[in-house]
């Protein structure tokens, strides 16, 4: 029994060696001996290289690995070195002698894809990046589409009791979309009242008209200005934080994870969400409107010397209820904007920790936009309804 063990610690301790001879006219055979460990010094390709360079007719290469008394990653770091130089002298690989398993880890190590550094990018023609970009454009497309008609049929699924989501995890998230957001709505809404009401005091002052400041903030903010203004911020604050941490699930695969319980990620993750920002968004629009009245209310009794209650009634006499019920049915379609390009982005997110940072900033975007367009298509069918 010593003597067994012995001659099993001296084949452990015998470093890696290689040899080559010919098996044939026209291959090599490569013997691979010793202790294949990534503690031991590995032996140098270079003898090899020189044959490959040096004798044209060789056709290819086939390994002996009986007297290989273990090994590791060490090993198929070495075989991968003589790989890429048997590829670049058109010499194929006999991998038959090789240890059970390494044939298929090499294999393995082959399919994955080179890093693209973006210099393929640079040979490529104008018309092609044209119709690169336009397919990817009607991918994504496609993919926004799909996603609100998914949404959509959840929503509606829901009125059914026909979707599961924790009913702590909206009361959670209607918290974060409506109470935590009380002090940034409340700091934007009264700088953009201020502002909007000391900048159409400069130019009502020249007509002396100062106390229609009242329906310019009024009207303006209303009507208009207090559900983007609540849209923007929100888009930035929590259509971000959506994509943030829908996209960290999708890293850590737990949006898989859901999927394989047979529980929809659409139902118990975009669901509530989505209704934690439609229930919230048009309070948010209510407070914003009160704060930027309040903000041109502080411009006219400070700078324009109105009086409060004169101010107070030519507000009243201007702002009416269709405007107001506008305001809220912008804030409602902006809800549900920001709710689903955050979600969308989220679920989109690749499988690395720059994705996420990526997706966030995707949601931002892609939420801004959406406010601006929704603005103005629904201003332009206002107009055409005379409301």
């Amino acid at each position: 029994m010593k003597k067994k063990i012995t001659l099993q610690t001296l084949a452990d301790s015998m470093p890696p060696e290689m040899s080559i001879s010919r098996s044939t006219p026209n291959a090599l055979l490569v013997r691979l001996s010793g202790n294949w460990h990534i503690d031991q010094p590995m032996p140098s390709i270079d003898e090899l290289e020189k044959r490959l360079k040096s004798e044209s007719k060789l056709q290819k290469i086939s390994f002996d690995t009986l007297q290989v008394a273990g090994w590791d990653s060490s090993l198929l770091t070495f075989l991968i070195d003589i790989s890429r130089l048997c590829n670049q002298q058109k010499i194929s690989i006999d991998s038959a002698g090789l240890p059970d398993g390494v044939p298929q880890l090499l294999s393995i190590a082959a399919a994955v894809p080179e890093k693209d550094t973006g210099k393929a990018a640079k040979h490529e023609s104008f018309l092609t990046r044209v119709g690169e970009s336009a397919a990817v454009s009607f991918q994504s497309a496609a993919d926004m589409l799909g996603f609100i008609g998914e949404a959509f049929v959840t929503f509606i699924k829901m009125f059914g009791g026909k979707t599961r989501f924790r009913s702590y995890d909206l009361v959670l998230l209607i918290r974060q979309c409506g109470a935590d957001a009380l002090p940034i709505v409340t700091l934007i809404s009264l700088l953009v009242g201020l502002i909007l009401a000391f900048v159409g005091a400069v130019q009502l002052a020249m007509f002396g008209a100062q106390i229609y400041v009242a329906n310019l903030v009024g009207i303006a903010m209303v009507r208009v200005l207090g559900a983007v203004m609540t849209g923007i911020i929100m888009a930035g604050r929590t259509g971000a934080a959506f994509a943030a941490q829908l996209g960290t699930m999708q890293v850590n695969e737990e949006l898989d994870a859901l999927e394989v319980m047979g529980i929809s990620p659409m139902e118990f993750l975009v669901l509530p969400r989505m209704l934690a920002l439609i229930l919230m968004m048009p309070l948010l629009c209510l407070y914003a409107d009160l704060m930027g009245v309040l903000g041109g209310l502080i411009v006219g009794v400070t700078m324009l010397d109105i009086n409060l209650m004169e101010y107070y009634n030519q507000s009243i006499s201007a702002v009416r209820l269709n405007d107001l019920f506008i305001g809220l049915f912008h804030s409602a379609v902006f809800g549900v904007l920001v709710a689903l390009t955050g979600c969308l982005r989220g679920v989109q997110c690749g499988r690395s920790a720059s994705a996420v940072g990526q997706a966030a900033t995707s949601a931002v975007v892609t939420g801004i936009v959406s406010i601006t367009v929704a603005t103005a298509i629904i201003t332009v069918l206002c107009n055409v309804l005379g409301i």
